[in-house]
């Protein structure tokens, strides 16, 4: 069985760059606030329905100290001028037995090379080995390029409680 604490692979990008995808670990707590510094405010938007620019201790907690049974979280890390950076990173919370909702940013400059998809095939590999039943994500309806990665994925959309989001399912069991 797969520990996701553990969970590290090396995949190629379209580009044919190499990129490591990782458990988040505790020490990546400063490189994780770099990469949101990278991240223009309309992605952090799209990622959490809200203007975003800052984090307060208590969020800073939440995404970086995992529990990896609950909570898993990878991030991509890539080299950036010789030294390793992250360049985008997901991460699923269980929200009741079998059921957990993803969620993804990608910095920037990273969009469009594949990224949010790897990230997602092992999120969904790591979820299935953990027995989960589904995920689901919320997604904002102009964020073509993510509502297109969990099409391809095998995601379906479902009527969702708030109009202003697309609710996507993918049946695990």
């Amino acid at each position: 069985m797969l520990k996701p604490a553990d969970y590290s692979v090396t995949e190629r990008l379209r580009d044919g760059r190499s990129i490591a995808i990782r458990a988040l670990r505790v020490d990546d707590r400063e490189e994780m606030l770099a990469a949101i510094g990278r991240t223009s405010a309309e992605s952090l938007r799209r990622r959490f329905f809200v203007p975003k620019r800052g984090f307060s201790e208590t969020e800073i907690s939440f995404f970086t100290e995992i529990d990896f049974d609950r909570h898993v979280a990878l991030v991509a890390q890539i080299d950036e001028d010789g030294r390793p950076v992250i360049a985008g990173g997901g991460r699923y919370v269980m929200t009741e037995p079998g059921r957990a909702e993803l969620a993804f940013v990608v910095v920037d400059a990273y969009q469009g090379h594949g990224i949010g998809t790897a990230l997602l095939r092992h999120l969904i590999t790591l979820a299935r080995e953990a027995g989960l039943r589904e995920l689901v994500a919320e997604v904002l309806p102009e964020n073509g390029a993510m509502l297109a990665v969990f099409d391809r994925l095998g995601f379906s959309a479902r009527a969702a409680s708030d109009p202003q989001t697309r609710h996507l399912v993918l049946q695990l069991a």
